[in-house]
């Protein structure tokens, strides 16, 4: 039997993800800061993943169970909306380490138990590849940082036979995006600097997300990705047209559209 760690197994697609491997065949060492519920092929690990202890004795747990696993789904994230110069230091540098260092930090410490053959795949976000609109900034970098990572991994584990994919979503209809939700709205109640601007593109953001893909979904691509014989670098799922369109126009041509949508009128309307 196959065996396979997944990281935020406990959210909407890590639920998805875990529920597809176990029925496909596979033992799941299940991943989040709450512990999911233990049951038959799923392994539960309550561990942060900024936390270089809790890591560690994850792997301690997965190590006295098993030698080996064929692969790491990475799923652990957090999703911000905010001003790049409104939000505090704490949320900046929390999205960094979740985001980001949480990816470097499992992999660091769990690789010892991934032999040749191993996959290590990352879901980032098709923001990962585009120029990030006001205010999802911080997402935005972070995400294209998780990916530009899983790249540099990539060359290097290709060294040791191990494969290294990442999957850029668009809108999975998942608690993520009622919590992103949320915080716009608290957002654009707090801003000083953005008010009519957020206003707006809360209208915006809400057209983008409408058009949402079953968190199902997102689980078959992954079992996908791990089961391929010669997996690619990089997938993707539920592209927005309208990001896709918006992002072949010159650079000058994104900014004035912006401007004139989000800029405040004189008038101060909204």
């Amino acid at each position: 039997m196959k065996e396979i760690l997944i990281t935020g197994a406990c959210g909407g697609m890590g639920q998805a993800t875990v529920d597809l491997f176990v029925r496909r065949g596979y033992r799941v060492y299940a991943l989040d800061r709450t512990a999911c519920p233990a049951r038959e092929n799923v392994v539960p690990l309550q561990a942060d993943v900024t936390d270089e202890a809790s890591v560690a004795a994850a792997f301690a747990a997965v190590s006295a169970e098993t030698t080996e696993l064929c692969g790491i789904v990475h799923l652990a994230g957090v999703y911000m909306l905010h001003s790049l110069v409104e939000m505090p230091p704490a949320s900046f540098e929390r999205i960094f380490r979740v985001n980001v260092g949480g990816a470097f930090l499992v992999n660091r410490t769990f690789l010892p138990l991934l032999q040749k053959g191993a996959r290590i795949i990352l879901v980032t976000s098709e923001l990962a590849v585009r120029d990030p609109l006001p205010f999802t900034g911080i997402y935005g970098v972070t995400k294209t940082a998780l990916d530009q990572y899983a790249y540099a991994l990539r060359m290097e584990l290709q060294l040791l036979g191990i494969q290294v994919s990442v999957l850029r979503a668009g809108a999975v209809d998942t608690g993520m995006i009622g919590a992103s939700t949320q915080a716009l709205d608290a957002f654009v109640r707090d801003t000083a600097l953005y008010a009519c601007n957020a206003k707006r593109f809360k209208r915006i953001v809400d057209k983008v997300e409408a058009r949402r893909v079953p968190p199902q979904k997102v689980a078959e691509k992954l079992f996908r990705i791990a089961n391929a014989k010669k997996p690619r670098f990089a997938y993707a799922i539920n592209r927005n047209p309208l990001l896709i369109l918006f992002d072949i126009l010159p650079k000058r041509t994104r900014f004035f559209i912006i401007r004139k949508i989000l800029k405040k009128p004189a008038n101060g309307a909204a």
